[in-house]
């Protein structure tokens, strides 16, 4: 059987995605595993499925499978490249988009430009959370300094004085199955410059990637409750640069920048 799929990534952060509704994939995680390989399939890090819920729930739904197969909660950039691909290829005539998510729905808003393409894409992630003994454990073994932030998945940010000095493929694997993380953690390396965050990422089930919109969220939150920034700010990755606001007027975290359709094709299942 083959599947049509669309290749998307968000400032580097790219992703397999499929219509679940056309193409039903009895085995997603083993399907992300055999696609997402960066020499023998289509390579990325991870798959996702879009679905379409009950309207009463939510205009679409996603579901991310990492590269190791394992499923995620959530993806701040996967969910801002949803919003593009619905739209663009009408699937929707809507600009305001309810996307249900393992850790929620989540609110999409597009920006669209004269040849009704979208120009810029903005997912509300709701409010970050500190404490959640699911994911994060307060006590026991010690961690470098940092601070655990829950963006509808589980993200420690540990700030640093020299970011290109970090091994993150020694330190990210190390952190990401600590002992107090129980179900493995996204680390977030970052490093405030003077007008930037300068970020590098370590992902559960993924490894190292070149962005991840939910660290750009937790990048922020974590530098303006340790007064670095002022509840916004630009956060440079290895792929490119995302834009969060911890909005005071609410405590949600806004995600937004550049979304790229890559290419088309069809793959074996």
């Amino acid at each position: 059987m083959k599947i049509q799929f669309t290749k998307m990534h968000g400032a580097g952060n790219d992703y397999i995605y499929v219509d679940a509704t056309r193409y039903p994939i009895p085995d997603p995680g083993k399907a992300s595993i055999k696609w997402s390989h960066r020499h023998f399939g289509i390579g990325g890090d991870g798959l996702v499925l879009i679905g379409r819920p009950d309207e009463a729930i939510a205009d679409f739904s996603m579901r991310l499978f990492n590269a190791d197969g394992s499923e995620a909660l959530m993806c701040g950039n996967a969910s801002r490249c949803v919003g593009k691909l619905v739209y663009e290829m009408g699937w929707t005539r809507k600009r305001h988009i309810r996307l249900s998510t393992l850790s929620g729905v989540k609110l999409i808003d597009l920006d669209v430009d004269e040849q009704d393409k979208v120009s810029n894409v903005v997912v509300d992630l709701n409010k970050p959370i500190f404490n959640d003994e699911h994911l994060f454990l307060p006590d026991g073994e010690p961690l470098p300094h940092g601070l655990f932030v829950s963006m509808g998945n589980p993200l420690y940010v540990v700030f640093v004085d020299d970011i290109e000095a970090v091994d993150v493929t020694t330190e990210g694997p190390r952190l990401e199955h600590h002992s107090r993380f129980p179900q493995r953690c996204n680390i977030v390396f970052a490093q405030c410059r003077p007008d930037y965050l300068r970020v590098r990422m370590w992902e559960r089930g993924s490894g190292i990637t070149l962005a991840c919109g939910t660290g750009a969220c937790a990048t922020v939150v974590a530098a303006t409750r340790a007064g670095l920034v002022p509840r916004c700010g630009d956060v440079v990755m290895d792929g490119g640069i995302l834009h969060a606001e911890w909005r005071e007027s609410d405590d949600h975290v806004l995600l937004s920048g550049p979304t790229t359709i890559a290419f088309t094709g069809e793959v074996e299942l």
